[in-house]
């Protein structure tokens, strides 16, 4: 008979989506030229459409996010970023269709899109497929290897799939990259881990 992991007196909660900010140019120098502009440059055009798109969102205008980030990928303008926050709004909204789609969209113009792959994750995890949700938890890991909540979110999907040991170390990962006011509900998860695998 398998044992099924239950967390007594908690419910841990995977730690939420991950939205794309505002991102420094992602153009890239060329080496062989020098910079003219060495100081600060002051952009005459303030905002774009995607930076408008994440006003809106950040305010809770979902209709007005949503349309300004479908203008933005329909100009070019970050369209990796807006598919990733579209797939946070769809997500949301309880269609895990639609935020599958929107963040698979984002990876396949991106396919190193860290949040992309984070909440694709999530979303993977939310329906229940802990496999696929493991990939993308680890190739976000491989991206960014200072981001604690893709290993807190990779510790609950192991321990889930029940490979308990490697679940701790990812916890334990978890709290080296967190500050200490952050450990409690992880550090229970561990000790409760390691009482069920003993």
């Amino acid at each position: 008979m398998a044992k099924v992991v239950q967390f007594p007196g908690l419910a841990p909660e995977k730690l939420g989506p991950q939205k794309v900010r505002r991102r420094p140019s992602r153009k890239k120098e060329n080496p062989a030229q020098l910079s003219l502009f060495t100081g600060r440059l002051v952009s005459l055009h303030q905002t774009g459409v995607f930076d408008a798109a994440l006003a809106a969102d950040e305010e809770g205008d979902v209709v007005k996010a949503k349309q300004l980030y479908e203008q933005a990928i329909s100009v070019n303008e970050n369209p990796a970023d807006a598919w990733c926050n579209l797939g946070i709004i769809e997500a949301k909204q309880g269609d895990a269709v639609k935020a599958i789609a929107a963040f698979t969209h984002a990876l396949s113009l991106e396919p190193r899109h860290l949040e992309a792959h984070y909440n694709l994750a999530n979303a993977y995890a939310e329906a229940g497929n802990y496999a696929l949700a493991e990939i993308h938890y680890r190739l976000a890991i491989d991206i960014a290897p200072d981001f604690p909540n893709s290993y807190y979110n990779l510790g609950l999907t192991l321990a889930l799939q029940k490979s308990y040991v490697q679940a701790i170390d990812c916890l334990t990962t978890y709290c080296r990259l967190t500050a200490s006011s952050e450990h409690e509900q992880a550090m229970e998860i561990i000790r409760h881990l390691q009482a069920i695998s003993a």
